[in-house]
């Protein structure tokens, strides 16, 4: 059986975050206390998740315009 493709609605993991930029867990908790992280979401057992479409608009906020 086949997974459902994922919906734009989708919430990543700060795990699969780190994973899909090939960063660590702590670099991201350091972008984030600097204000430089997507928007997150703290889910009732104070775990983080992120938007996949705040990720994508963050991604493309970070490309260079130069």
């Amino acid at each position: 059986m086949t997974s459902p493709s994922r919906r734009p609605t989708d919430k990543l993991t700060v795990d699969e975050f780190c994973t899909d930029l090939r960063i660590s867990r702590s670099t991201f908790y350091d972008w984030r206390k600097k204000g430089r992280a997507p928007r997150c979401i703290r889910i009732p057992n104070g775990a983080l998740r992120i938007r996949r479409s705040d990720y994508e608009n963050w991604l493309t906020d970070c490309e260079d315009h130069a």
